[in-house]
């Protein structure tokens, strides 16, 4: 007797489905038309005899069966792609494409002084970057939509590896005329609670502002929260409040053209870890590790 197993064609449909939870964006995912993605989907489900999906006018459910196949394909799908990395990882290192997530609060204040580098020292090597709040990378990375993820420790980001690169000191920025002769720190109790500023939830880095403030009380007084560290900035320079940024912000700029005054963050752990992370193992194991080498002499 025959046994018909589904492509990988059909498995990638079906993800990309599970993914979109829509046939018109999942086609576009696969780069095919709707029809060809809907035809697919309909030749797996008669191969293997079930019903993955409900079709409505309005609504694509999965049924409970159809989700967990799809959460197997995933598996399935990140498993042929590690095929063609095996063949990568033994050949020329650095080489090819390679897909990374990179945070918000990381991506445009490195990037730009690690980029160039990377490029003269790895010419051959196609880095496509993509940028999402850590709890979106960790899932991407999980998923295999990424190979792997520049991040700040610590997270908890699942089964994964991770290097070190570098500690990133915090500071605490405040309005030039808050105080008339600033302290060359600022201890984590001198800040009011009242005035500080955070990030929204699913940035890393309220997290770590928090943590290594160590005043549970911070979180639920802060006074308002920004989308982003350039948003963060507009407002403590017009006033608003305090705020904590990263080294690498200020480093890169972000304080420039305003009157803000920032000093280093006294406390216990007035830092955060700057990693690279990867899927527990990969078979470019090795190859990532030369690669968080070359973005730590790089920075």
């Amino acid at each position: 007797m025959a046994t018909y197993l589904p492509t990988l064609k059909q498995l990638q449909y079906l993800v990309a489905l599970k993914d979109h939870g829509h046939f018109g964006r999942a086609a576009e995912a696969c780069f095919v038309t709707q029809s060809t993605l809907s035809a697919g989907l309909r030749e797996l489900e008669s191969l293997i005899g079930i019903t993955l999906v409900e079709r409505t006018r309005r609504v694509v459910r999965f049924t409970p069966l159809g989700m967990r196949i799809a959460e197997k394909a995933q598996r399935v799908l990140r498993e042929a792609e590690e095929l063609g990395d095996l063949a990568r990882a033994a050949g020329k290192p650095l080489s090819g494409d390679l897909r990374m997530g990179v945070i918000p609060t990381i991506a445009p204040f490195l990037l730009p002084r690690i980029l160039p580098k990377l490029r003269t020292a790895w010419p051959d090597l196609k880095l496509y970057l993509r940028e999402e709040t850590t709890s979106a990378a960790c899932d991407s990375l999980h998923r295999g939509h990424v190979d792997c993820v520049l991040l700040a420790l610590p997270y908890h980001c699942g089964d994964i590896e991770s290097v070190d690169l570098f500690l990133d000191r915090l500071f605490v920025a405040f309005p030039g005329d808050d105080l008339v002769d600033p302290p060359a720190v600022i201890a984590a109790d001198g800040i009011d609670e009242r005035r500080l500023l955070l990030l929204e939830d699913g940035h890393c880095l309220k997290d770590h502002v928090l943590s290594a403030c160590n005043r549970p009380e911070l979180r639920a007084e802060a006074a308002m929260l920004g989308t982003s560290l350039h948003t963060l900035v507009q407002m403590v320079d017009n006033g608003l409040g305090v705020t904590l940024l990263p080294q690498m912000a200020l480093d890169a700029g972000i304080l420039n053209n305003t009157d803000i005054i920032a000093r280093p963050l006294d406390a216990e752990h007035p830092s955060r870890r700057i990693a690279l992370a990867w899927r527990r193992g990969s078979p470019r194991d090795k190859e990532f590790r030369l690669l968080a080498d070359a973005l730590r002499s790089a920075e």
